[in-house]
């Protein structure tokens, strides 16, 4: 017997189609669980995001999510499909926390400062979750939304749409990257972070002058932003950088 194909995603019978959430939604249990609590989407998120922070991605799994919340582990699958589309969802929150802490006012350059800012902090505050999360793509609401006035701020800026789209994604991989890789290093245990940071001044500013005398004249600077977050200065280049790109498109006589 051929295989029956399965629907590609948003198709009206697809994994995450408004028919197949419908299914999922019938499932849902209302009464509390043997500890009392009444299971929500909401609820299920926030804990997975605390275990998350508690023991890193090895500690988001169905039997272990099931036990912080004092439910049966199959009871997780009638709010998610698997715990991919879990993770799905945990991304999906942080994205709607940065979203509620960014401003909407203001000129193009300060609100995309503002998204920058907030997502990275976001990020960072749940190293864990920026790790497991930050290259995936939700496709659900909060993501939807951020995309959708990101986007504005580049369009309502005067960039066309192509330059929009492509200042949009070099914007948000920017900003997702220096997340996780400081996400990374807060995750580290704290004898490998100390030791990471000592070498600095314990390692590079001890070596020979003569045969690495760029690291020598460029010990001090270096020690002292070496163990600080590049992003504020990556971000400000790169807004320099949109507004004079900026400045060239919208010049008169460029065929905007």
């Amino acid at each position: 017997m051929s295989p029956v194909p399965t629907p590609p995603p948003g198709s009206p019978h697809g994994p995450h189609s408004p028919a197949a959430d419908r299914v999922i939604a019938r499932k849902r249990r209302r009464r509390p669980t043997r500890s009392g609590v009444v299971l929500s989407h909401e609820l299920i998120v926030d804990t997975a995001i605390r275990l998350l922070g508690q023991g890193g991605d090895g500690a988001l799994t169905v039997r272990r999510l099931g036990t912080a919340l004092g439910a049966d582990p199959s009871s997780i699958y009638r709010y998610f499909r698997d715990t991919d589309d879990l993770v799905l969802a945990v991304a999906d929150e942080l994205i709607g926390r940065t979203l509620a802490g960014t401003r909407t006012g203001g000129g193009w350059r300060d609100r995309l400062r503002s998204i920058g800012e907030h997502l990275h902090a976001t990020y960072v505050a749940h190293p864990q979750v920026a790790l497991l999360a930050a290259s995936r793509v939700t496709r659900r609401p909060n993501e939807i939304r951020a995309v959708e006035a990101g986007l504005g701020v580049f369009r309502e800026a005067g960039f066309p749409p192509a330059l929009a789209a492509r200042h949009y994604h070099q914007f948000v991989d920017l900003t997702l990257g220096f997340a996780a890789l400081d996400a990374a290093a807060n995750a580290l245990p704290a004898e490998a972070a100390a030791a990471d940071r000592a070498a600095w001044t314990a390692t590079y500013a001890r070596l020979d002058p003569d045969a690495h005398p760029h690291i020598s004249a460029c010990a001090g600077p270096l020690a002292a932003t070496m163990v600080t977050s590049a992003y504020p200065g990556a971000l400000a280049l790169f807004l320099d950088g949109l507004e004079a790109r900026l400045a060239a498109v919208t010049a008169p006589g460029t065929g905007r």
